[in-house]
Formats: C-alpha cells, sequence, structure tokens
C-alpha cells in the first residue's frame, strides 16, 4: 500500500505538466494488477518523497476540476420532515437554470489531441477460456445460450435454459459450479438476472417466468426457490442484494419493485417480500441499491440502505432503512419513448468529504445528483453539472470516481471525464455482438402480458449484459465465427444430432438460412447440391438407428426408438419428393428389422389421409394391408384405400377382405374407381338390409344414392364429368326395378324402393327431394320422378305395413313437390282423402300423437289445399286433434275457437295465457277480434283460475282489471278466490301491484280474511307488504282469527304500543302454558320466537315513549326470569337488548326490589348482572374512542383548512382592472380594495357595479361587508357572467377565484384593524366554529379574512 501511495503522490506531483495522468495511472495500476507489473521510478523520472500521504489525505484533496454547476436552493430535502406519501410533490426541477454562457469554461482538445494526450484509456480483451466452456457447455449439456452476467470474485452467467455457469477470473478461468438443471430450466425459463452479495458467498439468480432461486458459492447447493415474492406471470427484470446481507431487490416485467427479507429460523429458510413499488403507479425498468467497500461502511449515508429507482417518467431514491422513506424524485422532462433509462452510484470525494453521487440518464443526457448528510442531520441532495451528449445511451457505469463509461445505441463506448467533461475515448464494440434482454421485458415466456411503453423501452435494454468490479467492464456478447454450410451440417452430424442437421440442411434448400457461405446463388443448382447432402443423411440416420438399435429390452422401447426416427426420415423424403428413395432402398433396409418394418408402415397412415402420399409400390401396399389385418387396424385399412390409387391391387382380394371386416366406404370405393361399377354396392347392401338391421350400412346407402344422384363421389372427391349422367341414369334403374336380379316367387314387387322406406322413410324421402330440385329441364329426369312417385304411392298406400308417420312422410313430401311453382308431377286427390280418413279415423286410438303431427306437418306444407275444409276441420274435432283445429281456426281468424282448443288439449293447457295475452297486446288483430277474445276468456275464467291461479292473476292484471270484482263472484268457490287474490294483491308472489288499478279496500280485508283461513303464517306478512287495507276492519279480522302477532302489528301501525305488547304478552303466555302441557303443536321455539317479537317490538317503540313507559318494561324482564329453567338462557338475551332503550341503573334496582329475588342468594342473577356491567364497560369503550377519533379528523380537517386559506395574495398589477387607476387614487382615500387569487386587483366600487347582485354579512362596527366576489375579468375571459358563475360554481375551489377586500394598506388603518382585531378576538374565535359548518362562499372568505388580517 505504501508502494501505491507514493505512486499517486509521485503522479499529483506531475499534474502542472501532465494534464489527466490519472488515467494513465489507472490503466497502468490495472495491468499492474493483471501482470505483476511494477512502475519503474527511474524510467518515468518518479521524484521520491519523504512522507507518504495516506489515502484519506489523497481522497480529501479538492479536485483540479472547473467550478462545478450546483443547484443548492432547488434540491435541499430534510429526510426527517419528508412524509413517505408525499414523493409526488418533492420532485426537482427537470431542466437546469442558469445561463451557460457565463459559466467558466475550458478548451477542449480535439479527438487526436486527446489520444496523443491520454493514450488509449481502455484494454480490450476477450475471455476466451469462458467463451469456449459457454459454447462447449451449450453443445454437451444443452445449457443453451448465454443471457445474463455478474461479476465479483468470480464470473456467473446465465443461460437460456436455466443455468447459472460460474467462472473463475483473471487466469483461472475455470468452470467452477453448473447451478441448476435445464429440466428446471424448461418450468422457470431463461435465467433474466443474476447478483452476487458483498461477501461473494451468495448467489440469486431471477428467471422469465418470474421464480427466484438462491446459491451458496461454496458447495453449489440450493438454499431457497422463492415462487410468491410477487405477482405470477412477470419476469424478473433486475435482482440485487443490498449492503445488508438479508436484504436483497427485485424488479419485475410488472413495473413493480418488491423488498426481499431472508429470514433463517430453527433451521428454515424463509423469505418475506414486500411491495416498495406499484407497477400500476408507473412502471420502474431499471433498480440500483447504494453500495459501499469496507472502507465507508461508517459512512452516515450507508445506514439509511438508499435504493435508486428508475420509471418510465421519473427517478425515485428511497430509504430502506431505519423505515420506508421517499427521499426525492427527479422527472426526465421530454425524452424519447424508446430511450433507456440507466441508474449508477459511485462514492467520489467532493469538497474534502466522500459522498454517493448518483449517475442516471435516459436519452443523450447524463445527470448527477450529490446526496451528503451535514452535522446537523440534514440530509442534501444537490444537482451537479449534467453531461450532455449527441447520441442515445443505453449503458452507463462508473469505472471509478471520476470516469464514466457510456454506450449508445450503435454499441460504441465513450469514456468520459466527469468532472471536466471531457471525451477520452471511443471504442466500437458492435462486432462483439452485445446480448440485449428484450425478451424479458416483453415477458414472452409468459404470454407477453407487458405494456406497449415497457415492451418499446425492452428492445434496446442491455442491463444483464453489462458488468462492472474493481475498475473493470464486464461485456456479454454472442459472436461467433462463421462457417462454410457444409462445415455446420457436419458439425451437427459429428454430435448425431440429425434432426437438427436436417433442419438446417433444409433451410439452405429452401434460402431461408441466415450467414450462409459456400452456395451457389443459382436456386436450382443450391437445391440440387443440398438435395444430395440430404440424401447422404437420410441414410446415415436410419444406418445409425439399425445399428444402434436396442437389442434386450421391452417392445415399447423398440417402437419408441425407430418412432423418433422413421417419420423424420418420411417427411424429408416427401419434402424432397423421393417417394422412390423412400419406398425401394429406406423401406427395404428398414424391412430387416420386424419391429422397424410395422413403425414405417403405421407411419404412413397420417401421409395417406392428409394426401401426401397418393400411391404406393406393389410390396408396400400389399405389406401395408397384411399388417393392417393382421394387428386389427381394419379402419386404418378402410381410410387408408380410399384416399388411394388401388389399380394395382387384386380387386377381388379386396373387395372380399372389405365385406368380411363391413368395411362398407373401402368397398364402395373400391367398385367405383377399380371397375367404375357404381350398381353393385347398392345390390350387395339392399339385400343385406331385407335381411338383417344394417343401421351403419343403409345409413352409408342413403348416403351413397344421394352422392351418385347429386355427381359426387363416394366417400370424398367428385364422380368425372362424363359417367355423371350415366350414373344418375343407373340409379333410377335401380330404384324402379320391378324384382331383384335373385328375385324368389314370394318376393314382392319393386323391392330396393321397399327396402329403403321400410329403413327410414323419412331420410329416403329427404333423399329423392334434394334429387328432385336438380330437375329443371332435363325430359327423362321428369319421367324418372313421375314414374318414382307413382310407385311410392302403391307401395306405401294400399300396404298396411307402413306406420301412420311413414304414410305422413309420404304425403307430405308429396305436398312439398306439389306446392312448386313449377311442378310437373300429378297425384290423384282421392289418395290425399284417402290418407285424411286414414290418419283421423283410426281403428283404434294408438299412436295419436303421431298423427296428429304428420298431419299438422302435411297441412304446413301446403297440403291444405288437396282437402274439403269442412271436412277436415270435421274429423280433427272428432278425433280430439286441436292442434289441427289451432291451424284451421286461425286460418279463418276464429281466435276465440283457439281458446276453446288450448283449453281442451290436455297438453297445452298452460300455453292458453300467453296466447290470450297475445292477441289482446300486440299490433295485427282487430278490435272485433280482440273483443271477442277478451268475451271468451272472461266465460272460461274459472277454468283458467283452476289451471293457474298465478298466471291467471298476471292475465287479469293485465287485461281484464276493471273487472275483478265480477271475476270473483263467478269463481264461487273460497279457496278459487283466495288463491286468486293472493297472486293479484300480494307482492310476495312476484306479481307487480302497480300494473293493477287501484282497487278498494275490501278486497284487500277480503284476502286479509281468507289468508287467516287458508295460510295464517303469512297474514303478518302481506300486512307489511301492503298498505291498501283499513286498520280497524283489519284488526276486527285479525282478532277472531286469534292472530296475536298479525293484531299486535297492526295496533303497533295503529300507535297502540301498549295494547300491542299486552297481546304480544298474551300470546307468550298461552304458548308458555301449552309448552308446559306438553303439547306438541307449541313446542318451545315458539316460545323463542313470541320472546324475540316482543322485543323487536320494544326496540321499534322506544323512541317514542318516556322514561317512565320505558321502565314499565321491565316487567318484562322479571316476568321472563321467573319461569322456568329452560328458558332461562333467554334472559340475557333480553338484557342485552332492554339495555339499549332502558337505563341501567332501572333494571338493576327493579331486579333487586322483586319480592322474588329479596330472600336466598344473589347467584341466580350474578352471570346476567356481570354481563350488562361488561356490556356497559364495552360500549363505554367504543364511545371515548370514536369520541377521540371525531375529534381528530375534526382537528386535522381544521388545521388543512387554515392553511388554505392563509395564504397571502399578490397583485399583478397596482391598478384596478375595470377603471385602470392605480388602487391609491388619493392620499386620504379609505376606498375598499379586493384582490383575488389570480392575482387581479379591483377597486370596489368598480367591481360592485359590474356585479349583477351579492350575498354579505355585517363584519363587527367597522361595517365591512364580504361579499361572494368573483373576479370580473377571468369570467370575462371564460364567456360567462360573474353572478351566474358564482352561483352555478360556488363549492368548486378551482373555479372561483379567492377574493380578500382590504383598505388602502397605510400606518394608520394598520393600527385601528389591530386594536379592532383584539378588542373582537373572542367574538371570532367562537364564531368559527358556525362559519366551518355552513362551508358556503361568504363564511369561506371570513374565515380567510380573519385569519390573514388578524
Amino acid at each position: 500500500h505504501s508502494r501505491l501511495n507514493s505512486c499517486w503522490f509521485r503522479l499529483k506531483f506531475y499534474s502542472s505538466c501532465l494534464k489527466r495522468s490519472y488515467f494513465l495511472c489507472y490503466c497502468s495500476m490495472t495491468e499492474w494488477h493483471n501482470r505483476s507489473f511494477f512502475i519503474d521510478d527511474k524510467e518515468f523520472d518518479i521524484p521520491q518523497v519523504d512522507t507518504p500521504p495516506t489515502l484519506e489525505s489523497i481522497l480529501n484533496e479538492p479536485e483540479d476540476e472547473d467550478e462545478p454547476f450546483i443547484l443548492e436552493d432547488t434540491c435541499l430535502l430534510n429526510t426527517e420532515n419528508i412524509d413517505a406519501h408525499s414523493c409526488e410533490t418533492s420532485s426537482l426541477a427537470s431542466s437546469d437554470s442558469g445561463d451557460r454562457a457565463h459559466l467558466k469554461r475550458c478548451v477542449i482538445p480535439s479527438l487526436d489531441m486527446q489520444r496523443q494526450l491520454h493514450g488509449s484509456v481502455l484494454k480490450h480483451s476477450v475471455l476466451k477460456g469462458i467463451s469456449a466452456q459457454i459454447v462447449s457447455a451449450a453443445d454437451k449439456v444443452d445449457a443453451g445460450l448465454p443471457t445474463a452476467i455478474t461479476v465479483s470474485n468470480v464470473i456467473a452467467v446465465g443461460t437460456s435454459h436455466g443455468l447459472a455457469l460460474v467462472f473463475g477470473k483473471y487466469q483461472n478461468q475455470a468452470l467452477r459450479l453448473c447451478l441448476g438443471t435445464t429440466a428446471t430450466g424448461a418450468e422457470y425459463g431463461a435465467v433474466s438476472a443474476l447478483s452476487i452479495n458483498h461477501d461473494c458467498t451468495r448467489l440469486l439468480c431471477g428467471f422469465a417466468k418470474g421464480q427466484i432461486t438462491m446459491w451458496d458459492l461454496a458447495n453449489g447447493k440450493l438454499l431457497r426457490t422463492i415462487t410468491d415474492a410477487h405477482p405470477p406471470g412477470t419476469a424478473i427484470l433486475h435482482i440485487k442484494f443490498t449492503d445488508l446481507p438479508t436484504l436483497a431487490v427485485c424488479n419485475d416485467s410488472g413495473g413493480s419493485v418488491f423488498e426481499l427479507s431472508f429470514r433463517r429460523v430453527m433451521g428454515m429458510r424463509t423469505c418475506e417480500s414486500r411491495c416498495l413499488f406499484s407497477g400500476s403507479k408507473g412502471e420502474v425498468c431499471c433498480v440500483e441499491p447504494l453500495h459501499s467497500g469496507p472502507e465507508l461502511k461508517d459512512h452516515p449515508i450507508t445506514h439509511y440502505c438508499l435504493l435508486a429507482m428508475a420509471s418510465l417518467t421519473k427517478i425515485l431514491v428511497i430509504g430502506l432503512k431505519p423505515s420506508l422513506k421517499v427521499w426525492m424524485t427527479f422527472p426526465y422532462g421530454k425524452t424519447d419513448p424508446a430511450s433507456v433509462p440507466q441508474l449508477a452510484w459511485q462514492f467520489v470525494a467532493v469538497q474534502k468529504a466522500v459522498n454517493p453521487i448518483l449517475a442516471f440518464c435516459r436519452g443523450d443526457t447524463v445527470h448527477f445528483l450529490l446526496v451528503k448528510k451535514d452535522e446537523s442531520g440534514t440530509v442534501h441532495v444537490i444537482k451537479q453539472r449534467q453531461l450532455q451528449l449527441s447520441c442515445d445511451l443505453i449503458s452507463l457505469t462508473w469505472l471509478n470516481s471520476r470516469t464514466l463509461v457510456l454506450m449508445d445505441s450503435g454499441e460504441k463506448l465513450h469514456v468520459y471525464d466527469r468532472p471536466s467533461q471531457e471525451e477520452l475515448e471511443t471504442l466500437d464494440l458492435s462486432d462483439v455482438q452485445l446480448v440485449y434482454n428484450s425478451s424479458h421485458f416483453k415477458s414472452l415466456a409468459t404470454g407477453g402480458n407487458v405494456s406497449q411503453a415497457l415492451a418499446l423501452v425492452g428492445e434496446k435494454a442491455c442491463y444483464q449484459s453489462v458488468c462492472s468490479y474493481g475498475g473493470q467492464i464486464v461485456y456479454l456478447g454472442t459472436k461467433v465465427q462463421t462457417h462454410f454450410w457444409e462445415s455446420r451440417v457436419d458439425h451437427l452430424l459429428k454430435q448425431e444430432k440429425f434432426t437438427e442437421a436436417l433442419s438446417l440442411a433444409w433451410s439452405f434448400h429452401e434460402g431461408t438460412a441466415k450467414a450462409v457461405l459456400g452456395l451457389f446463388g443459382d436456386p436450382v443448382k443450391r437445391k440440387g447440391v443440398v438435395a444430395d447432402k440430404m440424401v447422404e443423411i437420410l441414410f446415415q440416420y436410419v444406418e445409425r438407428s439399425l445399428k444402434k438399435c436396442p437389442e434386450q429390452g421391452k417392445i415399447q422401447v423398440l417402437e419408441q426408438h425407430f418412432q423418433d426416427m422413421v417419420p423424420v426420415v418420411v417427411d424429408y423424403c416427401l419434402l424432397l419428393q423421393r417417394t422412390d428413395l423412400l419406398f425401394n432402398q429406406i423401406y427395404s433396409r428398414l424391412a430387416e428389422n420386424s419391429v422397424a418394418k410395422g413403425v414405417f408402415l403405421e407411419s404412413l397412415e397420417p401421409y395417406i389421409l392428409s394426401e401426401r402420399i397418393g400411391c404406393l409400390t406393389a410390396p408396400v401396399m400389399r405389406d401395408l394391408l397384411s399388417y393392417f389385418q393382421e394387428n386389427g387396424m381394419m379402419e386404418s385399412v378402410e381410410g387408408c384405400l380410399v384416399h388411394m390409387d388401388i389399380t394395382n391391387l387384386d380387386i377381388q382380394q379386396v373387395v372380399q377382405m372389405c365385406w368380411d371386416n363391413q368395411l362398407y366406404d373401402a368397398m364402395i370405393y373400391v367398385f367405383n374407381s377399380g371397375m367404375n361399377d357404381y350398381i353393385s354396392p347398392m345390390e350387395v347392401s339392399c339385400c343385406c338390409l331385407s335381411t338383417d338391421e344394417q343401421v351403419v350400412m343403409g345409413n352409408k346407402l342413403l348416403v351413397y344414392i344421394s352422392c351418385c344422384l347429386a355427381g359426387r363421389a363416394y366417400p370424398l372427391g367428385d364422380i368425372p364429368e362424363d359417367l355423371v349422367p350415366q350414373v344418375k341414369n343407373q340409379v333410377f334403374e335401380f330404384l324402379i326395378r320391378l324384382h331383384s336380379v335373385e328375385a324368389t316367387q314370394e318376393e314382392e314387387v319393386y323391392p330396393y324402393i321397399r327396402t329403403l322406406l321400410h329403413f327410414d322413410t323419412r331420410e329416403f324421402l329427404n333423399v329423392l327431394a334434394l334429387t328432385f330440385e336438380d330437375f329443371k329441364n332435363d325430359k327423362q329426369a321428369l319421367e324418372y320422378q313421375q314414374r318414382i312417385v307413382d310407385i311410392l304411392l302403391k307401395v306405401m298406400v294400399d300396404n298396411s305395413d307402413f306406420t301412420p308417420s311413414q304414410v305422413g312422410c309420404l304425403f307430405t313430401f308429396l305436398a312439398r313437390q306439389l306446392a312448386k311453382p313449377d311442378n310437373t308431377l300429378f297425384v290423384n286427390r282421392k289418395l290425399f282423402d284417402q290418407v285424411l280418413e286414414f290418419l283421423c279415423s283410426p281403428d283404434d286410438d294408438c299412436r295419436h300423437t303421431e298423427r296428429q303431427q304428420v298431419l299438422l306437418e302435411l297441412l304446413q306444407v301446403g297440403g291444405v289445399v288437396q282437402f274439403d275444409e269442412g271436412r277436415l276441420l270435421a274429423l280433427a274435432e272428432k278425433a280430439e286433434f286441436y292442434q289441427i283445429c289451432e291451424f284451421m281456426y286461425e286460418q279463418k281468424h276464429l281466435y276465440d275457437q283457439i281458446i276453446d282448443c288450448y283449453l281442451k288439449d290436455p297438453l297445452r293447457k298452460e300455453e292458453v295465457y300467453n296466447y290470450i295475452h297475445n292477441i289482446l297486446s300486440m299490433p295485427g288483430y282487430s278490435p272485433e277480434e280482440k273483443q271477442t277474445a277478451w268475451n271468451k276468456s272472461l266465460q272460461h275464467v274459472k277454468e283458467l283460475v283452476s289451471i293457474n291461479p298465478a298466471k291467471a292473476a298476471e292475465l287479469v292484471a293485465g287485461h281484464f282489471s276493471s273487472e275483478v270484482e265480477p271475476i270473483i263472484t263467478a269463481l264461487q268457490d273460497d279457496y278459487l278466490v283466495f288463491q286468486f287474490l293472493k297472486n293479484l294483491l300480494d307482492p310476495s308472489e312476484g306479481h307487480a301491484p302497480q300494473a293493477v288499478p287501484k282497487l278498494g279496500p275490501e278486497l284487500y280485508e277480503l284476502l286479509v280474511g281468507l289468508l287467516c283461513r287458508f295460510n295464517p303464517r303469512q297474514v303478518t306478512a302481506f300486512l307489511q307488504t301492503s298498505q291498501q287495507y283499513r286498520l280497524e276492519e283489519t284488526i276486527e279480522i285479525t282478532k277472531q282469527h286469534q292472530l296475536h302477532e298479525a293484531t299486535a302489528y297492526l295496533l303497533e301501525k295503529k300507535g297502540d304500543v301498549q295494547g300491542a305488547f299486552q297481546v304480544l304478552l298474551q300470546q307468550k303466555a298461552e304458548e308458555e302454558e301449552s309448552e308446559m302441557e306438553g303439547e306438541e303443536q307449541t313446542p318451545l321455539t315458539r316460545v323463542e320466537e313470541a320472546l324475540n317479537d316482543i322485543i323487536s317490538l320494544c326496540h321499534r317503540s322506544s323512541h317514542g315513549l318516556n322514561q317512565q313507559q320505558r321502565e314499565v318494561c321491565v316487567c318484562l324482564f322479571l316476568y321472563i326470569f321467573k319461569i322456568k329453567t329452560l328458558l332461562k338462557e333467554l334472559t340475557m338475551k333480553v338484557l342485552n337488548n332492554m339495555s339499549s332503550f332502558i337505563a341501567l341503573p332501572a333494571i338493576i334496582q327493579r331486579i333487586l326490589q322483586d319480592p322474588v329475588y329479596g330472600k336466598g342468594k344473589l347467584a341466580e342473577i350474578q352471570g346476567l348482572i356481570l354481563g350488562m356491567l361488561e356490556t356497559f364497560n364495552y360500549e363505554q369503550t367504543l364511545l371515548e374512542t370514536t369520541t377521540s377519533l371525531l375529534n381528530s379528523d375534526l382537528h386535522w380537517s381544521l388545521a388543512h383548512l387554515r392553511k388554505a386559506v392563509s395564504r397571502g395574495l399578490h397583485p399583478r398589477q397596482d391598478h384596478c382592472n375595470i377603471c385602470l387607476q392605480l388602487y391609491k387614487r388619493r392620499q386620504e382615500s379609505e376606498e375598499e380594495v379586493i384582490i383575488f387569487s389570480c392575482g387581479h386587483l379591483y377597486h370596489c366600487q368598480c367591481l360592485q357595479r359590474k356585479e349583477q347582485g351579492f350575498m354579505g354579512k355585517e363584519l363587527g362596527p367597522m361595517g365591512d361587508r364580504v361579499h361572494s366576489w368573483s373576479c370580473y375579468k377571468c369570467t370575462s375571459s371564460q364567456n360567462a357572467r360573474p353572478g351566474d358563475r358564482v352561483a352555478a360554481e360556488g363549492g368548486r375551489a378551482r373555479s372561483t377565484s379567492l377574493a380578500q377586500v382590504s383598505p388602502p394598506i397605510h400606518l394608520s388603518l394598520i393600527h385601528q384593524f389591530i386594536l379592532y382585531s383584539h378588542s373582537h378576538i373572542s367574538r371570532v374565535s367562537s364564531s368559527i366554529w358556525s362559519i366551518l359548518v355552513t362551508n358556503d362562499n361568504s363564511s369561506l372568505l371570513l374565515f380567510s379574512f380573519v385569519l390573514i388580517k388578524g
């Protein structure tokens, strides 16, 4: 150290001759540290010194620099008086004040002169050992690419696969630790941030998916895994240890900052998280704690544990210890949104004291803030001279206390001397290819859930790629040497990464690869060369897989081995269009292994189904079918057959295989594609349908017939255009055949149509309907259409084997065809009459609903024109087809008859209410039609109420409100009347009573009486929700039915509280007697309910009783207390409720004076009395606490109000803004002057003439009058009348200027005002409370006047 100090002193001795030689010393010191290089005194002619200076004396020497630019007045902050919530108001100025032209300047030499003067400040070297090991780790253990770096006594590098590699420094760059695993990396994502503590024993790793891990650097042990330190779904952008070993901070992609406190209790390591700054208030993208060396551990600033945070709009400095406190904020001003905020702390010797300086920037300007603490304990934050550059900065690092290293967006390093603001050197690092943290700022690993502003900043963020330690700066780059394309592929082949090699080669083939060297520019030649290389790789891949096939083990292991290889080979053979290579050389080689052969054949299925393979060689096709058949994969056989060319197969063998395995799609496809035979599949399928119930085959047959008639191939594709007419004719001829090919004597005529009709009549007719849609001008097709219709009628109408539903489907089909405008079909009308008789006059009553639905569908499609309407309606009524009747009545507009249909139909009775409502409320119906429906509804009102009383009441409320009393008379039955009125008048039933016109109270009283008879438990609830009854009559009704609860409610509503109380007591006594007699209908719970009712009554009525009447209620307590032991648990409940409206001494006195308790011990009531006293103490404490809180809040409000109105006003001009004369026109004048908070000044008389009206109060004997003034000039500029504006906006503080009225300012009037204030101070003080309570404009102005002028 003495040698070093001597060196410093000697260099200082020559400072006058060689300016800024400190940097040369720094570089020399760096080389000395790294290379054990010693300075030769004789070589540099360094004089000897007798007494070497100490480090403290050197640091306390004043700097040889120009006068610093210091804002002493604008940046002084006292940390002892700053509130943690006031950070928004304690911001610094965003720009410097003062004229730079007056500052002391120095002549800065040119760049060439600087380089000659300072030499090369930075030495650029590559850590080859670490770089090589990172590349090796990426290849050998799949470590991934480097993503983050941190430097201490070791160098730690994070990777994209979640590993942290720890290396030695300087000459020893060996890998010490590999922390984490790729499996953990797959779960946590890439390492996004690193931090090493001050003694190099712990490493914190932050990950792209939000997790945090702590490692022991001594043994590589995982100490903590933290998953809940911050909100999930956000990446860790920064993680930093502080100088405290148990405290760290982290910053996530949500813009929030969290404090991490590490603890170890009972051997358990824990971590507690605290949010320091929420991203919802402004996203923080950079954090930097203040670090101090061992020599500065006792510095007064370090005790606060300072933390600087850079958000998108400002800089914040907070202290974490001893408690969280905001020290200062500093806005950036106008900056480029894409600029990256930067922070850096450094201890600097300024004016014989070492204090920290915070350097920060966003854009092209670097600001410096000096933080120091004086002897009184006040902390000062002083802004230093800023550094202006002409480039956008992305990195800011202190090299030492004088030197800054900056990196711009072009990846150029700039070395600056801070005191002189000299640029010492520029170095281009663009060839390093710096690692950027953009993906973490965009939070791509968690879905990209970040704001656009933060994502924009992240484009240039490289925080985790730059780290300084011990006078060195380490940059993390990705530059690698470029190889020729073939060597790049061979490099992967040497590692046996065949899949990656094929993928890379294919990118060369398609021209999408980057940094390609050694390939032809001609695409044809390039593809040819790369294709040959890929064929070579494919053969190598196959051979390697066969040679390294596991010789022993489970069959699943062998299958998985080849499943990893075969699809890759097939894919690239198809991409290269080399199916000859795939099905000849490669398949022949794989066929030698039975497992590989099976995997290959199975892998062909998805390519065949996606039609990437359309033709197979004969050997492969035979092997494929045989393999699928042997393994029971017949569905796969069918799927493959219908997508392939089968001309090279044995058709007969394939058809037999399909028939044996019920592969109907494949069989049809083979007949169609292999032999152009479209009829044989239909013949075979129909024969099977006639013998067995083959549902699947029948459905496929119907679809096949539909495709053939539409010109489409089955199951996919289209029939060749030249075969479409021929196929249609063949299908029609097949359908109308009189007999089958192998017909027997018992076979009925038209067997194919008959079979299809029996299988599914509706779907077969739908197929024909779709086919008939295409028949326009084809004469032959129209003949086929008529012929098929005739056959259908002949087969179905004269045959009893078909159900009514099937017959109905036929005639529905015919009705639709006949209803077409271009219809050419002819059908005998007698057939429709025959069908009508069949549907409406069956021999038995079976399938009633089915027959009605069939006939209704027939009528709806236009079949009504085929029938006689009168006969149809008669038959429908006879058969009870009410939906048919409704359809016919709808055609004739007989809506009243439709109501009868609904009421007669047992399945649709509930729908009659909606129908009546629609008829009476919807437009489109004539008044006569609505009137007939209205009359019909009244005729059946009793039936309507019987079906559904609720819907009937709703219907009456909407359309028959004037007929309520006749309806009640017509009902005749009391229970029906009760149900009707309950749904009509009781709001609890969901009906809105306001929809009913106001009815007389007799109906409500009638409902009360019916409720007493049929549902007495709901009487009280109805009385509480309804108000239209008369009290006296209703009380008589409830008394008549002995409903004490309802009677008590009515008496209380009437105002007779004593009567209600007596009724409830009587009810309780009756229920208690019943309970004591053991009657089951009045259990103990009824007694408790009655007691609750009495307590509620006392609560509700206590405000209207005097103290004497309230004490009468104590009888209730005594009464309850005397009853048997089973009810004593209710006593405390009674006392607690009683104490809220009866004084506690009165209750206790009445208890003690009662004769029952005059004898014996008080043990029975001791618990009750103690409970009452405890309740009293609790309520007293609650009252005192509430009063204290209210007083504190009132004091706070008064203090803030006083502060707001105590601000003095300063006029802008010395003249009135109306008359433009000086406010003091005459020496002896005593005119009042009004000053507003906006700075405008007026004479009171001038302003009165402009005002339309005013409100005022007398202020003492002086006769001063305070008006609700408003600034005339301000209100005029806003196009509003002053008086109107005050009236409209008097309650808003910012809409009207605050006025102060004062006489002219001279000594005599001031003296008079002081005397006046002293004589009336008591009156003013006593009136302040009333002034504050009123809170109008005039009172506020008066209060301001008294406080300011007094």
